[in-house]
């Protein structure tokens, strides 16, 4: 084979070769969704086995069903269950159930139980990494942990039931957030070691012997907006933040007050040295998303009633936007709301119903141009409590307050007539004593002229007078010197001769 033949043999296998590397890059770049059903036609019957022939970025889509397996994930891969109650991944009471050893994995959906009973044994244990969430999901029954975090960072923790296990637990973990989740009937609710700046929000937190176990310098964890009621509210050796935004969380076993109505304690929560609630709730906290065109808005309220039903609609004729609620108690006591609504979802002004009934609620201090605060009463019992926000009304107040704006100006301009009005008759007095003043003036005047001008008249004569007579003088004089010189000139003459 000659020399040119070999250089376009390369050439050709040259291109080819990138060819091939931009299709699997290319190829690589879209993601697959892949199924699993333990009983039925599917790409795989095992959850392991479709993680062990995913690609980083792939979906493992896993059909209602009992699992008995232990996976790891260890791909950057979502596992999505069909239905959290009915979607089963059991442990067989051996290990642990899930272990994510991956950044950027979600586990979404499932029911997961009965792990192994040594101290890292879990219902789901996250090993050295971050990025992962962990939502939706009930985690149960688990003979120790029930979510295990170790040396793991920037995770997310949302949404899940987790019941009958040690709960959350952290050990050498920083920067995760645990939010929205109910914690109930655990040994610990959520346990730190060696473990800070954490955040823990908007979580049902009861019926655990401890709520929070922090332990080992577990410091800066930042905890507002739950709810406290275990036999042990916290455990804590270490200073840690309890409130945010002028918002702590609620207890049931705080005493204080709410003299200013507002939602808020008057008086701090003491945890421990170095560790208060500086504005505990007053009711329990409750987080209510609300999907808008493309966005979330979370609707948040503090109530000493049960709240359920929760509704967001937009009316179709009249383009209102209407939240409705349902609060419920036995006793007859006062019931109040405190709540926290977007002025991106529902801007003001608000109509407030408590049934078919409109009480007028007071917009709190707190407000600002992101969030509207109200605060409202009523009898306990049960209600339901409708909040709308009105094109028609906004449109009526904002011709409301511009009528307002043009009274107020009518009556300044009304009072600036008046000023002017009292002005011009002062002037007009002044006027008229100003021409009484000149007639006066004018009167002295022509008097004056008049003396003038007969003074001029007098002047005038006896200029002509003392003229007439200097002319006299003059020509007397004149007619004298001549006489004289001629007399003289006769005697010249005569002496002569």
């Amino acid at each position: 084979m000659n020399k040119p033949i070999l250089t376009s043999f390369a050439i050709l296998c040259s291109l080819s070769i990138l060819f091939l590397i931009e299709y699997q890059t290319s190829a690589k770049a879209s993601s697959t969704t892949w199924f699993v059903d333990d009983d039925g036609p599917a790409d795989f019957n095992t959850i392991q086995e479709a993680v062990n022939n995913a690609t980083s970025g792939d979906r493992i889509f896993v059909r209602v069903g009992i699992y008995y397996e232990h996976i790891v994930v260890n791909k950057s891969v979502s596992l999505v269950g069909e239905d959290r109650d009915s979607t089963i991944i059991d442990g067989n009471e051996i290990g642990r159930v899930i272990s994510i050893t991956a950044n950027n994995a979600s586990i979404e959906g499932f029911t997961i139980k009965r792990s192994g009973a040594h101290l890292y044994d879990s219902g789901i244990f996250i090993d050295h990494c971050g990025g992962n969430n962990i939502s939706h999901n009930m985690v149960t029954n688990n003979n120790h942990g029930g979510i295990s975090f170790y040396y793991s960072s920037n995770n997310i923790v949302s949404s899940n039931t987790i019941t009958n296990n040690h709960g959350i637990s952290f050990y050498y973990s920083s920067n995760n957030i645990v939010s929205s989740n109910t914690i109930t009937n655990n040994y610990d609710g959520i346990s730190f070691y060696y473990s800070s700046n954490n955040i823990v929000s908007s979580n049902t937190i009861t019926n655990n012997n401890h709520g929070m176990y922090l332990a080992f310098d577990s410091s800066n964890n930042t905890i507002y907006c739950n709810n406290f009621n275990n036999t042990y509210q916290v455990s804590t050796d270490s200073a840690n933040v309890w409130d945010h935004r002028n918002e702590g969380n609620y207890w049931s076993d705080y005493i204080g007050t709410d003299t200013d109505q507002d939602g808020i304690g008057d008086t701090p929560y003491e945890i421990a040295e170095n560790n208060k609630d500086n504005y505990p709730l007053m009711g329990m906290f409750s987080d209510f998303p609300v999907s808008l065109e493309g966005e979330i808005y979370h609707v948040t309220t503090i109530c000493n009633s049960t709240i359920s039903e929760f509704r967001f609609e937009i009316g179709p004729e009249t383009g209102n936007k209407i939240l409705c609620v349902n609060v419920t108690d036995e006793d007859s006591t006062v019931g109040f709301c405190r709540v926290r609504i977007p002025t991106e979802l529902m801007s003001s002004p608000y109509i407030v119903l408590v049934d078919a009934q409109e009480i007028v609620p007071p917009l709190l201090d707190v407000s600002n141009e992101t969030y509207a605060y109200l605060y409202f009463t009523y009898i306990h019992g049960s209600h339901i409590i409708t909040i709308i926000s009105s094109k028609t009304l906004l449109l009526y107040n904002e011709l409301l307050s511009k009528y307002t704006k043009l009274e107020i100006d009518l009556y300044n301009l009304n009072d600036l007539y008046q000023e002017l009005l009292n002005n011009y008759s002062i002037l007009l007095t002044n006027y008229s004593e100003l021409q009484k003043s000149h007639q006066e003036l004018n009167n002295s005047y022509q008097e004056f002229l008049f003396d003038y001008s007969k003074k001029v008249n007098n002047i005038q004569n006896l200029m002509y007078i003392l003229a007439a007579t200097t002319a006299i003088f003059i020509i007397t004089t004149i007619y004298l010197s001549k006489s004289a010189h001629a007399s003289n000139a006769k005697v010249f003459e005569e002496a002569r001769k």
